[in-house]
């Protein structure tokens, strides 16, 4: 009998990282912590603020001035004015409110609270007040990673970006993929047989969000520092798919 197994190692040591880092070097120098080496078919996943402060996402809210919009709201759900302007400005709708959350639609497609924009383990400068931003474009930040480290160590590998989110009608955060490359985010099994022959007719499966909520146990949530996942073990079919595939339309949006 087959045995199915998955190994997940958090690479130690990761630094932490500021504007302009080489992320591909310092996973490679956590790789070389971990006695491990890239293999095809790894998966690797990367908590969104390494790369959005690799990229530069920060924001100093004195630098920010609200519109009269931004200091309205912020009346209504209790919220610093400066951070609902850079909310607002992430956004493309507003979808839900209370006192502290703002429920919107990201540019990019995510439903999630505030825009993704928070200051939890985000570096100050004496009297600065930063706040970090979701990365401009996560899919292509994992392609262009998973180029590197193809470059680097021969191995075709799979990088998923993810965060911590909140879920409609459940309690408590997971991870979820907001950026992927070389996997199917949402593997399509339609058309497969099921154990008895019989043709699955709805069945897919969200890839990408399912590894990166498995990663985000190790990574953790607090003061963990192991923001850098390494899965083994699976497998996938090739695809050149993104994480763009795994939000619901507006249209077929039950919650919105």
């Amino acid at each position: 009998m087959k045995t199915s197994r998955m190994q997940m190692v958090a690479l130690p040591g990761m630094p932490m990282v500021r504007p302009g880092d080489d992320l591909a070097g310092q996973i490679g120098a956590g790789l070389e912590r971990a006695g491990e080496s890239l293999q095809s078919g790894d998966v690797l996943v990367l908590a969104q603020k390494i790369v959005s402060k690799a990229n530069g996402r920060i924001v100093d809210l004195r630098d920010v001035t609200p519109s009269a919009r931004a200091e309205a709201l912020a009346l209504e759900v209790d919220k610093d004015p400066r951070m609902v302007e850079l909310i607002l400005a992430e956004a493309v709708e507003v979808v839900g409110k209370r006192p502290g959350v703002l429920i919107v639609a990201h540019r990019l497609g995510l439903v999630m609270a505030n825009a993704g924009i928070d200051a939890s383990n985000v570096e100050q400068d004496g009297a600065s007040e930063h706040v970090l931003l979701l990365p401009e474009d996560p899919d292509a930040d994992c392609r262009k990673l998973r180029q590197t480290l193809a470059d680097r160590h021969g191995a075709d590998v799979a990088v998923i970006i993810n965060d911590s989110v909140g879920r409609a009608w459940r309690q408590g955060t997971m991870g979820l993929a907001i950026g992927s490359a070389g996997l199917p985010a949402l593997w399509d099994l339609r058309g497969e047989p099921d154990l008895f022959g019989r043709e699955l007719l709805v069945s897919e499966v969200g890839l990408a969000d399912e590894l990166s909520s498995a990663a985000s146990i190790l990574q953790g949530q607090g003061n963990q520092g192991q923001p850098v996942v390494l899965i083994r073990g699976l497998r996938f079919p090739a695809s050149d798919q993104g994480a763009d595939a795994l939000p619901r339309p507006a249209e077929q949006d039950m919650f919105r």
